[in-house]
């Protein structure tokens, strides 16, 4: 059975930065919704975008599936970043954005275990394997691949190597690929497959070792941003901002692959 850790609070999630934020209070700036692989990059994207031109934006980071979900019911969001580029298609089939919007990177996962761990952080997922293999795993952490990309790419890559049904029983989910690194570097799990973006960040790199999952293990993970219906214009600046070189160079220092690359 796949389960959660009801025990992690809000505030424990957000003393290691993990889901939703802000950058702004300011009533006037708009929201960007942003998938959760997104944090630690985007929030430096929007700090650098205060420094050069003066104007904020609230951020608000959490899962693709649910952010679509809200967007449908009406929330007042202005900018979509999402992990999955299929989810941008089908809001602009539905007549929720400005157009099909564009696609500004494509992200990667990789195998986390946190320090003292039995599992070896290894990319081909041999050590989660003989993990399995002489009991020595309790909990693996992935996102929630009902709602959420990288919980789906991380599924693929445990299918691609045979090892889904074995680990299946073992995993706890979390809401979106940011509380699967807290569960998967808390100790409470031996580890897990998070978004490559959020293991280079000092936060979670601090915290354990992680590898790379080969990238045609699953289907990529292109990532679409689009300006919905209620954009304005600080939510356009910033969206044409996000391809801007300043943007760009915060993005590679992620590991993400940007276009024309």
């Amino acid at each position: 059975m796949i389960r959660s850790l009801s025990r992690f609070t809000c505030i424990a999630l957000a003393a290691f930065g993990f889901g939703s934020g802000q950058a702004s209070a300011q009533t006037d700036a708009p929201v960007i919704a942003a998938a959760a692989d997104l944090k630690f990059a985007v929030t430096e994207i929007a700090e650098a975008f205060k420094a050069e031109t003066g104007k904020e934006v609230k951020l608000s980071f959490g899962s693709t599936g649910n952010f679509a979900t809200q967007i449908r019911e009406g929330a007042p969001f202005q900018m979509f970043m999402a992990a999955d580029e299929s989810y941008v298609a089908r809001l602009a089939a539905e007549g929720f954005t400005h157009d099909e919007g564009t696609l500004y990177a494509q992200g990667r996962i990789v195998v986390i275990a946190p320090h003292g761990s039995p599992l070896k952080a290894d990319g081909s997922l041999e050590s989660l394997k003989a993990a399995l293999a002489a009991g020595t795993i309790a909990h693996f952490a992935i996102a929630n691949p009902d709602h959420a990309p990288y919980g789906v790419r991380a599924m693929e890559a445990l299918q691609h190597v045979g090892i889904w049904e074995a680990v299946e029983p073992m995993l706890v989910l979390g809401e979106n690929v940011s509380q699967a690194a807290q569960f998967a570097t808390s100790g409470d799990a031996q580890g897990g497959i998070i978004a490559y973006s959020l293991a280079l960040s000092k936060k979670v790199s601090a915290l354990g070792t992680f590898d790379l999952i080969p990238a045609d293990w699953h289907e990529p993970l292109n990532q679409r941003m689009v300006l919905l219906k209620s954009a304005g214009p600080v939510a356009e600046e910033f969206y044409a901002y996000i391809n801007a070189p300043a943007a760009r160079a915060i993005m590679d220092k992620y590991g993400f692959i940007l276009p024309g690359e």
